[in-house]
């Protein structure tokens, strides 16, 4: 199985809905995401699709939710020091710069050459991020 953007995914719910008159909807979906445990992840997100799943409005976010919950909480974070988890932003911020190194050279003259950039975009990420005074996660706790 794979994890789910769990920002990406409450967008997509989010653009399925009017925004007048539904923040308290908005709220409880927010809320189902909170949850480190899973089993009340699904009893809130079971509820919460009883209660809206037969206003028309709603319809289409609920079956979104029903549909994605299980890819969007395969990992349940527990604790502050994991929340990152919850985002592809590490993975997207490091497609960024392989692209942004890529342009620069446009044309590679085989693939060993291109391998050889992700590589080096790669190691330089790695020590950025081992020698940081930010720590993207705490692994000490």
């Amino acid at each position: 199985s794979w994890q789910r953007c769990q920002v990406h995914f409450l967008r997509n719910i989010f653009t399925t809905i009017p925004k007048k008159n539904s923040k308290s909807f908005r709220e409880a979906v927010k809320g189902i995401f909170k949850f480190t445990d899973i089993n009340l992840a699904r009893e809130a997100k079971n509820r919460l699709i009883h209660d809206y799943i037969d206003q028309p409005k709603y319809s289409k976010a609920c079956a979104s939710l029903d549909d994605g919950f299980e890819d969007a909480f395969q990992y349940t974070v527990q604790g502050n020091s994991h929340n990152r988890l919850k985002s592809t932003n590490l993975i997207e911020r490091l497609n960024q710069e392989v692209r942004r190194r890529e342009k620069i050279i446009r044309i590679f003259p085989n693939q060993t050459s291109a391998n050889r950039l992700i590589g080096a975009v790669l190691m330089d990420l790695h020590d950025e991020w081992i020698y940081s005074s930010r720590k993207y996660i705490n692994f000490d706790k």
